[in-house]
């Protein structure tokens, strides 16, 4: 039997309303379209300290906060956001995040100057050439660029 005008497929809206209708159809077409579906969106780090952390990763990063309170707060990137909580790091044996920069030594001294340390200096991969540091938490972070005979389709 053919589905009367009121219907899509199973799925009867005689009973909907009118804003049902759309939140339904936004929704679908947000799931089926959503760039960010099956991509990470989020890291959080568990430190030791707030204002230590803010002042490195602001330092050398440039990134922006948002307090949540006195033992959380989001950090932005500009790309990306995630998240500091106040409690014991347990820095070891997670995944390792990597973050893009134009200009590796740069970023290196900062981040020595800032208290991180390198743990593996510059080196080439097939994507392009990065580094290994850790920040005053120890969690170990890289930072990669694409060099100019990096192959398009290599990433860090």
């Amino acid at each position: 039997m053919a589905c009367p005008a009121w219907c899509i497929g199973e799925v009867s809206f005689r009973d909907k309303q009118p804003h049902d209708l759309i939140l339904m159809v936004n929704d679908q077409d947000t799931q089926a379209h959503d760039a960010r579906d099956r991509s990470i969106n989020y890291i959080e780090f568990i430190i030791s300290g707030m204002g230590k952390t803010k002042a490195f990763y602001g330092e050398v990063f440039g990134w922006r906060f948002t307090d949540y309170g006195p033992t959380y707060c989001e950090f932005s990137d500009g790309v990306m956001t995630g998240g500091f909580e106040v409690g014991e790091p347990t820095p070891h044996g997670g995944p390792l995040v990597v973050l893009y920069g134009y200009d590796l030594p740069a970023l290196m001294t900062a981040i020595t100057k800032a208290g991180g340390q390198i743990t593996k200096p510059v080196f080439s991969f097939p994507g392009g050439e990065r580094f290994h540091f850790t920040d005053l938490d120890g969690y170990e972070l890289a930072v990669w660029r694409r060099t100019a005979s990096a192959p398009e389709d290599h990433e860090a």
